[in-house]
C-alpha cells in the first residue's frame, strides 16, 4: 500500500500536456540562472589568485633586490605583513572556488571527474548546508589571517594590551579546537 504522506510519482511525458512539458521544461532549465553567480565567482577567483601571486612575486623581487643586489630599501618591515596579506588574498581566492563550484554542483550538474578521481575533494558538496560549511572553515581561516596582520602591527605601551593580545590569541586557539573537533564529529 503507498504511503499516503509521500508525493505521487512523476508523470510520464505522454501524461503530461503539452503546455505542462513546457513549463516544467522552462522551471527545470532555469537552474541555469544560477551561472549568473557561478562564472562571476570563478572569475573572481582567478582574479585574486592572479593578485595574490604577484604581490608573492614582488616580495620575492624585493628579498632577491635587498640581498642579492645590494638594495638599500630595508624589505624586514614589510615583509611579513606582505606575505599575510597574500595569503588572506588566497584564502578569499578558495572561498569563491568552493562557491562556484559547489553551485554548480549543486543545482547544474556534478562534475564527473571530481566525484570519479577524488570523491572526497572539497569541491564535491551534496548539500547547501555542507558548501556553507566548507565556505565557514575558509573564511574563518581568512578571518585568523587577517588576524594575524593586525597582531604583527601592534606596538605596545601597557601591559593590559598585551594581556588583551594573550586572550584574544587564546580565544583563537579555542575556537581553532572546537571547529577541529566539530570537524572530526561532523
Amino acid at each position: 500500500m503507498p504511503d499516503p504522506l509521500s508525493p505521487p510519482p512523476p508523470k510520464a511525458p505522454e501524461e503530461q500536456s503539452a503546455w505542462e512539458r513546457r513549463i516544467e521544461t522552462a522551471l527545470w532549465n532555469s537552474r541555469f540562472l544560477v551561472m549568473l553567480a557561478i562564472v562571476p565567482s570563478l572569475l573572481g577567483s582567478l582574479a585574486l589568485f592572479v593578485v595574490g601571486t604577484l604581490d608573492i612575486f614582488e616580495v620575492v623581487g624585493d628579498v632577491i633586490r635587498y640581498y642579492l643586489l645590494g638594495g638599500t630599501q630595508d624589505i624586514h618591515a614589510n615583509l611579513v605583513p606582505d606575505i599575510i596579506i597574500a595569503v588572506d588574498i588566497y584564502l578569499i581566492a578558495i572561498v569563491l572556488m568552493i562557491f562556484g563550484l559547489g553551485l554548480y554542483r549543486l543545482f547544474v550538474s556534478r562534475i564527473d571527474q571530481a566525484e570519479t578521481r577524488y570523491p572526497a575533494h572539497p569541491f564535491n558538496v551534496s548539500s547547501l548546508d555542507q558548501l556553507k560549511d566548507k565556505i565557514a572553515r575558509v573564511v574563518i581561516l581568512a578571518v585568523i589571517i587577517e588576524f594575524f596582520r593586525a597582531v604583527v602591527d601592534i606596538r605596545f605601551t601597557t601591559p593590559l594590551e598585551a594581556i588583551c593580545l594573550a586572550l584574544s590569541v587564546l580565544a583563537l586557539a579555542a575556537a581553532l579546537y572546537l571547529m577541529s573537533k566539530s570537524h572530526k564529529g561532523g
